[in-house]
């Protein structure tokens, strides 16, 4: 069994010695490091795409990792809770990840074969479906993809729609499933007549105003209506696709009920199930699998990032009644990268023998203690969520005016209560005056009726103090990631080999950047945000 890396911040240069002559001499030469560190990020700006983004945000220049550890060009260490968007379930040059790389190059093995089948293929497949849940492993097929996830994605939706014979889809409000065109269909942002779009469950914005328990009941009955009632306009689907945590969505753990709820659904009316577990694969989540949380087993599973243990990998994963695809009909060049498989194999057995799931779990529900333990001094923190190592806080505008909530009635459908004697001897109320969003000729009065729904309205959010705790963060040396609603969630993605002295020092740093954020971003006479300053 392979022993867990105690590898600790700090060390990355060998030790108390080597640190204090490396002091001096980064003091010597700081102007030429420095010089370098922005002549390389002028070039960037001036030869790269106008799509790039983290660069934009992170404008750092690394040279050198281990672990959490990342040092810059400039001589600036950080830890690193961004974890290549998830990518490295060990963190950076994890020695087990780079053993198998240098034996695979070392033992003169073809790097690129295409499909063919090769001993580092067979050893990754063998450990991949060692973690799975049996009762999916037991009748699964592995097609190997393109090297991204969004490829993945892509010959899920195609598997499925050959197996079908449909072509609609059903996806989620916040889904992100890749950039490639048929992944950004089932993305959020997307507006495919093909893809119908459903409530994906969660508290502190719930698309019905009541989150927990019932929101998440809503959400399911909304689902089984949709596909029930034959005037909804929605054809039956070729498939489902949900992520069990939604990541770029804002860090959105299914409730597990939900997640049985939307299981027995699609089973029930032949609808196969797929779950994107890019991001909360191998151990992220505090389960190896985060589907494993509620015991559903999908038809499909789609998985990238950490399965390649830091290089290029993804497949599809799916029960054998779906494989009737013809030969060639799914393909890609990279998809025999023999270096990711090593890697890969290497990465999955060392989280297996080394229970990093269930370190994941314990660890992230301690620091999730401490994010929340945030909020209290914190009052722009609207929210703070998670599962296992993926964790989000919510940031929100207290000072901004939130929007006028929406006048609490429900339609004529109601009955009108009965007036008299016994009721209200002053007789109906006045009733109000309803302006039509599209007026129309005849805009007369309507008659409403209260409600009894809560009205729980959260605080607009924060994207301007969200990028400004960023920076905070980054200038103490902290690396975090944005997403959610308007990129106004501050993200935790550190890897699964994290120690509790450096999770202590990420709510440190990340306690004094908001405090920094806050102190920066006080609104001006006119209601503007300041801008932060250095």
């Amino acid at each position: 069994m392979r022993q867990a890396d105690t590898h600790q911040p700090g060390a990355l240069d060998g030790g108390t010695r080597e640190r204090g002559a490396h002091e001096v001499s980064s003091r010597e030469g700081g102007k030429r490091a420095g010089g370098a560190h922005e002549g390389i990020l002028r070039r960037q700006s001036a030869r790269e795409s106008a799509a790039r983004t983290y660069a934009r945000a992170l404008p750092i220049v690394p040279v050198r990792a281990r672990g959490m550890t990342i040092e810059g060009a400039d001589g600036q260490r950080y830890l690193d809770c961004l974890s290549g968007a998830g990518t490295l379930a060990l963190g950076h040059n994890h020695p087990v990840v780079l053993e198998a790389i240098r034996s695979v190059l070392d033992s003169g093995a073809p790097l690129h074969v295409l499909d063919l089948a090769t001993p580092v293929k067979d050893a990754f497949t063998t450990e991949l479906f060692r973690t799975l849940p049996p009762a999916f492993a037991d009748r699964a097929r592995i097609q190997f993809c393109g090297p991204a996830g969004t490829d993945a994605v892509e010959a899920a939706l195609k598997l499925v729609r050959t197996a079908t014979g449909r072509e609609g889809l059903l996806a989620f409000t916040g889904a992100y499933h890749g950039m490639t065109a048929g992944a950004l269909e089932a993305s959020g942002g997307a507006r495919d007549v093909r893809v119908t779009r459903l409530p994906y469950p969660q508290d502190y914005r719930c698309p019905f105003g009541i989150g927990g328990p019932d929101g998440a009941e809503l959400a399911a009955r909304w689902t089984e209506n949709l596909l029930d009632d034959s005037k909804s306009g929605v054809p039956d689907p070729a498939a489902m696709i949900l992520e069990p945590v939604q990541g770029e969505g804002g860090v959105l753990p299914a409730p597990d009920a939900w997640l049985r709820r939307m299981r027995d659904i699609t089973a029930a009316r032949g609808i196969p199930l797929i779950a994107d577990e890019v991001q909360t694969g191998v151990g992220r989540t505090g389960a190896f699998w985060a589907v494993e949380h509620s015991g559903i087993v999908p038809d499909v599973l789609v998985l990238s990032k950490a399965i390649g243990g830091s290089l290029p990998l993804a497949v599809v994963v799916y029960h054998d009644d779906l494989d009737v695809w013809p030969p060639g009909a799914h393909a890609g060049t990279f998809r025999g990268n023999q270096l990711a498989m090593a890697a890969g194999a290497a990465t999955l057995a060392y989280v297996r023998e080394n229970r990093l799931a269930e370190r994941a779990a314990t660890l992230g529900a301690r620091m999730l203690t401490g994010l929340r333990s945030l909020a209290v001094d914190h009052p722009c923190v609207g929210d703070v969520r998670g599962r296992g190592l993926m964790l989000g806080l919510e940031l929100v505008d207290l000072e901004r005016a939130q929007p006028a909530p929406p006048t609490r009635h429900l339609d004529s459908l109601t009955p009108p209560p009965t007036y008299g004697p016994t009721t209200d001897p002053a007789g109906p109320p006045k009733a109000p005056q309803y302006q039509h969003p599209h007026p129309h000729r005849h805009n007369h009065p309507q008659r409403h009726q209260p409600h009894s729904l809560p009205d729980t309205r959260p605080h607009p959010p924060a994207p301007e103090l969200a990028a400004a705790v960023q920076r905070e963060c980054l200038r103490r040396g902290l690396i975090v990631e944005l997403g959610g609603r308007h990129s106004s969630v501050v993200r935790l993605l550190p890897p699964l080999t994290i120690t509790d002295e450096q999770a202590t020092a990420v709510l440190d740093r990340l306690a004094d950047a908001l405090t920094a954020a806050e102190r920066s971003h006080r609104r001006t006479t006119d209601g503007r945000l300041a801008p932060d300053h250095p």
